[in-house]
């Protein structure tokens, strides 16, 4: 068959002129060198206004008229927003009443705890898991059970517990806590657990009841925040899983309960993209009036460069 094809003819092919055609890219877009002594706002002029250097502006511009405006701007994080070094970044945020929520899942009050008790967290994962040790700290264990059972005893959400016992017992590191900042500040820390991730579910005096009674009340917690979130802004930075669907489900919450949440920025950071982020943070939640965005890049990198350019807006 491929014998009775003859070569393909264009002569007669029809063509246009470039100068009435739409080009996406104009050179007016394009980014501009930096100069020596130039302040940070000069660098954020000088990024390109396209794909990731626009977006990244707008990101900053949405957060700063939240902020101006008195709405609320809501940060979702996994644990590694804490390994990655950037508490003393969201703290800052939350005491420039920038930040008006925090939520994490389960890692978070770990590697938060650790580092407000020893300056320092992460298990070397690989070299414990062989031996059977992985997760087995009794320090970490006890503070954040004790800290359940306070919850439970007192009616408060785990957020709040894990924040006000570290203040209680005045650990050596609690200005980099983000549980006890939000406790000192009146600012909701709200966490959010599945039972079974984290190292502290292993252990015998777990209370899991408490745990998800806890961990119930901080989505009341959160629910009532987004109810609030009309021109606010809501970002997701390195939760691929558990955060999503939280928001997800507090978003149809509201909707249901008749709060209007139309005109919403929705932001994710991570270093790749993973469908229910994307799908359950920047898409679905902004489908009409609202707007999201998917910056892709490291934590250590772009929450920096996000919280200046706020700092430097407002």
């Amino acid at each position: 068959m491929g014998n009775d094809y003859k070569p393909l003819a264009y002569g007669n092919l029809k063509t246009y002129s470039i100068h009435d055609r739409y080009s996406k890219v104009d050179m007016r877009d394009f980014s501009t060198p930096w100069k020596k002594g130039s302040q940070f706002s000069a660098f954020l002029d000088s990024l390109p206004s396209i794909l990731a250097g626009n977006d990244l502006r707008s990101v900053i511009a949405a957060i700063s008229r939240a902020v101006k405006h008195k709405r609320p701007v809501c940060f979702a994080m996994g644990g590694h927003v804490i390994k990655t070094g950037m508490s003393p970044i969201v703290i800052d945020l939350m005491e420039k009443k920038i930040f008006t929520l925090l939520a994490m899942n389960g890692s978070g009050i770990i590697h938060d705890l650790e580092t407000a008790m020893m300056g320092r967290t992460s298990e070397d994962v690989d070299q414990s898991l062989g031996n059977g040790s992985f997760g087995m700290a009794r320090e970490t264990s006890a503070f954040l059970n004790q800290a359940i059972k306070n919850a439970k005893t007192h009616g408060m959400g785990l957020g709040r517990a894990v924040g006000e016992l570290i203040l209680a017992e005045n650990l050596p590191h609690k200005a980099l806590s983000l549980t006890a900042t939000g406790a000192a500040l009146d600012i909701p820390v709200t966490v959010h657990v599945a039972i079974g991730t984290d190292i502290i579910h292993m252990h015998p005096d777990f209370d899991a009841s408490a745990c998800g009674a806890a961990s119930h009340d901080d989505f009341k917690r959160f629910a009532a925040t987004i109810a609030d979130l009309e021109n606010g802004v809501f970002i997701n930075a390195g939760s691929a899983v558990i955060l999503p669907e939280v928001f997800l489900k507090a978003v149809t919450l509201v909707r249901n309960l008749g709060h209007q949440l139309d005109a919403v920025t929705t932001v994710n950071l991570d270093f790749i993209r993973q469908y229910r982020p994307m799908t359950n943070v920047v898409n679905r939640p902004t489908l009409g009036k609202g707007k999201g965005f998917s910056i892709i890049g490291h934590h250590e990198i772009l929450i920096p460069l996000i919280a200046a350019g706020v700092i430097e807006s407002v």
